[in-house]
């Protein structure tokens, strides 16, 4: 069987069960089941630590998870990211007291606390940086009121903890993360089945389908606006002066699309949602 690992908790894990779910595989029904076996689709579930994943699918132990592209590189695995699954966004950021450092450079023989060490090592040394780091599971942003440590790398959203805490963001993004679906190199049959599942979950939740009537005279410039990935299907109508066209449309672009299809003299525009897909 596919054994794969999945969040057992965190912010990662209750998008990533419905993901799952959505994809036709089986889930757990209580948050303390940490084993479940698919037979019907060939799979064994783990539901592990987030932080733990890359390091059982690193070893070989398993043979695919979803976890956190920051928890993956910190872990230092040979595991590797197969796929973005488009969630769990977050960027991390070096932040010091207020005009304390103007670059990373600065960080030289400085202390920075941070929960991730592995992967601000990686690119501290990226930018030929020596610094110490402290390790700490959270509210690093109090390790330098604290005493702790000269500056922090941490998870930023809008700053907003940092700046009450006295520090300003400073030097570059050090990592733009999401949760990812990650591999031990090995292949396994299901993992393309897996892969194939999870992007039509991806692509159900962004496009819609659209269908509307327009007339023959109207199609060329309704289809411009209604592409689709490859091509609108076009249906004759019993009027042989309409046709009825289908296309997917982006969802955040639902709206926009329907005004302008009705201005070129379509009608009858209906958007359906998608559940499934396969692209």
């Amino acid at each position: 069987m596919l054994k794969i690992a999945v969040p057992n908790k965190g912010s990662l894990s209750e998008t990533a069960v419905q993901m799952l779910a959505e994809s036709g595989y089986q889930t757990r029904r209580d948050t303390r089941e940490l084993h479940l076996v698919d037979e019907r689709n060939g799979v064994e579930f783990f539901y592990l630590r987030p932080r733990d994943i890359a390091t059982y699918v690193g070893s070989g132990a398993l043979d695919i998870g979803i976890t956190g592209r920051d928890l993956l590189l910190d872990s230092e695995s040979p595991a590797k990211e197969i796929a973005s699954l488009q969630f769990g966004e977050s960027t991390f950021r070096f932040a010091g007291p207020d005009g304390g450092f103007a670059g990373v450079s600065e960080l030289e023989g400085r202390r920075v606390a941070t929960s991730y060490p592995g992967l601000v090592k990686a690119f501290l040394a990226q930018h030929s940086v020596s610094a110490t780091l402290v390790r700490l599971d959270g509210a690093v942003e109090s390790a330098v009121r604290l005493g702790v440590a000269d500056a922090v790398a941490d998870v930023v959203s809008t700053g907003s903890t940092l700046k009450k805490a006295g520090l300003t963001i400073f030097g570059p993004v050090i990592l733009e993360s999401s949760a990812v679906v990650i591999s031990s190199g090995i292949d396994k049959p299901g993992a393309d089945t897996l892969l194939r599942r999870l992007q039509g979950v991806l692509v159900a939740r962004q496009y819609v389908l659209m269908d509307y009537d327009v007339p023959l005279a109207k199609l060329d410039a309704a289809a411009a606006i209604t592409p689709g990935l490859e091509s609108p299907t076009i249906s004759p109508l019993r009027d042989p002066d309409w046709v009825a066209v289908r296309s997917m449309v982006p969802l955040a672009d639902t709206n926009h699309v329907m005004d302008a299809l009705y201005d070129v003299g379509a009608r009858a525009i209906l958007v359906s949602p998608i559940h499934a897909a396969r692209i």
